[in-house]
């Protein structure tokens, strides 16, 4: 009989991800746009309609723009050897960080981004001039939709609410899951269908324990 897969915590808000994770590994995937700064030798067949054609030994030219995903820029981003260089993407830059400030709740992030948060967080490993403005964007985002997810979890009982978290990012759905799930837990116990609270098996082992030294 097989069993029902057991949810690993994402780690994309932390130093890395967390590869038992399947949000993180899908977040991994998601690809960002980079500049060659140095010619790659033998790459170009894996990338010839991305760099705009390949030299004759199959060599991405320095300069060549590139669409990536996570965890390979991470692999290839150095400091010091300079093999290529990191661009925001579009909802990460200054115009979308003004939307963000004006009014984050009317946007829809699911569509930009479906992990916008842990995605956002990782562009942090990339030494970029826009990194403090970025995390700032990312924490004032969260703090703004924040009450109005839980509040919408917390107002949609035995409800259809597939409508209220169409718009949300990975992380926040699961906030809005936890939220109905205090939502009926409460709503069990105020009608008596809460399941008997009982001792754990440390504190049973204990009074065993503690029954057979006193015969003892």
């Amino acid at each position: 009989m097989s069993e029902a897969y057991f949810r690993v915590e994402s780690g994309a808000l932390g130093p890395e991800e967390n590869f038992l994770s399947l949000d993180d590994i899908l977040m991994s995937h998601e690809k960002l746009p980079v500049r060659t700064e140095t010619p790659m030798p033998r790459l170009g067949a894996f990338f010839l309609e991305r760099s705009g054609g390949a030299e004759t030994d199959h060599a991405i030219p320095q300069g060549s723009k590139l669409e990536l995903p996570l965890w390979l820029t991470k692999g290839l981003f150095d400091n010091k050897r300079r093999i290529l260089s990191v661009e925001l993407p579009k909802i990460y830059q200054q115009g979308w960080r003004t939307v963000f400030s004006a009014d984050a709740n009317v946007v829809d992030l699911h569509k930009l981004g479906p992990h916008f948060y842990g995605f956002g967080s990782q562009l942090l490993h990339f030494d970029n001039p826009e990194n403090a403005d970025i995390s700032q964007c990312l924490l004032q985002t969260f703090i703004g939709r924040f009450r109005r997810i839980m509040d919408s979890s917390q107002n949609a009982y035995n409800e259809d609410t597939s409508a209220l978290v169409a718009r949300l990012d990975e992380m926040e759905r699961g906030l809005f899951q936890t939220g109905q799930k205090g939502l009926n837990d409460f709503q069990c116990w105020e009608k008596g269908q809460a399941s008997q609270i009982t001792a754990s098996s440390l504190v049973q082992n204990y009074k065993k324990r503690k029954l057979t030294d006193m015969d003892d």
